[in-house]
């Protein structure tokens, strides 16, 4: 795997402008970005994407250009259900044509060569590692997995590691990272404050034109930066390597030596064999961040001394000691079931389902009630929107061996009927179609990606600030791939919701 600080601009352009770098979020396999972003890039051919606004006539006559900024609906959102209450992740699709456009002007040669040294100029410090830079996969792995692969590498097991230097960790992260980065702190990030502050409204500076862009997605707000994308990712890693930068300069001010800091993305981990050392480097972050528009998670900040226990994430110590001894097909759901309630939304339970998964995928009959399975099935998926994709296959595969289509129809009801309880589970109806595409195509969902799927007229995005010829590229070109729905089999493939082709931590 390469670092993508390691990729000349080219290489870096390539990179972004991929479908698995472009939407991060987990859709079924017939949805398809690439040849959009291919055709609006052939089409913008490296112009400024404000020579293709639209324009209109003013009470006087006067022609006066559209603004994206002007514009509600502009990126695509949703809102993603995180606890079956009331927690909402909000995920966007980028409007294509400011993603190609930000990549673009980031990948310019000066442009991509100061950020590169940017990123190094912020590094510097030993003490303080960061982990969290996209990476791209050499390999048949997806890029997406080799970041996992390589936070359990980087994080997990180096935390153990520093066991032996260090007597006291504090855990820590953002609360609501993406959603509070103040925008305007992208160009102190890339010039420095001074810099970025003289030149506010400078169009030469990289750092103003990432800042416009992001407001002209978000009608023209400052606040936060869309989540969903790798692109989104190495930007935010932008404004964080700047705090890592600051909270370095503090440390030395304070003289600080006994510590050591490691982040990934958000999360933080600092190291010390002094607890208030540990309490005050938090405190050094914490005035660091309210500058930039955020603060720590006080709920999920704890000081151990434990540090080999606390490497591991809690519901992976959980699982592993937990689940031995499941024998019959519902023990085994009932466990999963119980890891659920005491980790919700974890990563282990994800990967508890798809080893249930690859325990059923093969079987012709199952002796058990199935429609207790697809009970406790439901009720896991109610509080956590992680598991959607692995839960759709299973429940694909119980459908399955019903061989009752009037049972089915009424099982399938009453799981949507449980979810309507919840608002905002747009995910959910893009998996729960995925799961009656081949069954019922027609089969109405209240969710515009849903509706695409049937009808191309359509519309995701607003681009109704764009000239008729950008606009019509956008609103044309297909991002439903048909052949892809004609073959995929009722029962969902265990590669189309796998992250990993391999158990990566049990190699």
């Amino acid at each position: 795997m390469r670092r993508i600080l390691d990729f000349n601009y080219t290489e870096a352009r390539t990179f972004f402008l991929k479908e698995e770098s472009y939407c991060g979020i987990d859709l079924p396999k017939y949805f398809t970005f690439n040849l959009l972003l291919k055709q609006i890039s052939k089409y913008l051919n490296n112009k400024n994407l404000s020579g293709f606004y639209s324009t209109y006539h003013n009470e006087k006559g006067k022609s006066v250009t559209n603004y994206p900024c002007n514009f509600e609906g502009v990126n695509y959102k949703f809102l993603n259900n995180k606890d079956g209450k009331y927690a909402w992740r909000p995920l966007q699709l980028i409007h294509p044509a400011l993603y190609v456009s930000l990549v673009n002007k980031i990948t310019e040669k000066t442009n991509w060569e100061l950020i590169v040294t940017r990123f190094s100029d912020f590094g510097k410090n030993p003490n303080i590692k960061c982990y969290s830079i996209p990476l791209e996969s050499q390999d048949s792995q997806s890029d997406k997995a080799k970041a996992v692969t390589n936070w359990w590498q980087s994080i997990e097991q180096q935390s153990i590691e520093l066991a032996l230097l260090y007597e006291y960790v504090l855990h820590t992260d953002i609360s609501d990272c993406y959603g509070s980065i103040y925008t305007h702190s992208i160009p102190w990030a890339i010039h420095t404050k001074a810099i970025a502050k003289s030149n506010r409204d400078g169009n030469s500076l990289i750092g103003n034109i990432i800042d416009k862009h992001l407001r002209d997605m978000a009608y023209g707000q400052t606040n936060g930066i869309p989540q969903g994308s790798v692109l989104m990712d190495f930007i935010a890693e932008l404004v964080l390597g700047y705090a890592d930068s600051e909270l370095s300069q503090r440390i030395q001010q304070e003289n600080i030596q006994d510590y050591h800091i490691m982040r990934y993305r958000d999360d933080y981990r600092i190291y010390s064999n002094n607890p208030q050392t540990v309490e005050y480097i938090a405190k050094l972050l914490t005035e660091i961040l309210i500058d930039l528009g955020m603060r720590l998670n006080t709920q999920k900040t704890l000081i151990s001394n434990n540090i080999v226990r606390d490497s591991i994430k809690p519901d992976k110590l959980y699982w592993i000691s937990s689940k031995q001894g499941a024998k019959s097909i519902q023990e085994h759901l009932l466990l999963i079931h119980r890891l659920s309630e005491n980790y919700p939304n974890s990563g282990s339970l994800n990967k508890a389902l798809i080893k249930f998964f690859d325990r059923i995928k093969g079987l012709t009959e199952i002796k058990q009630d199935i429609r207790a399975l697809i009970s406790i099935l439901g009720d896991i998926m109610y509080k956590n929107p992680r598991v959607y994709p692995i839960s759709s296959a299973i429940l694909s595969k119980l459908f399955s061996l019903l061989n009752n289509q009037v049972e089915i129809d009424e099982l399938l009801q009453l799981i949507c009927d449980k979810f309507a309880k919840i608002p905002n589970t747009g995910h959910l109806k893009i998996w729960l179609q995925r799961l009656t595409i081949k069954i019922d195509r027609n089969k109405i969902y209240d969710e515009n990606l849903c509706k695409k799927v049937n009808d191309p007229n359509v519309q995701i995005w607003n681009s109704d600030w764009l000239g008729s010829a950008l606009k019509s590229i956008i609103e044309l070109t297909p991002i439903i791939d048909e052949q892809v729905v004609q073959e995929i089999n009722v029962v969902i493939n265990k590669e189309e919701v796998q992250l990993f082709k391999i158990d990566y931590d049990e190699e």
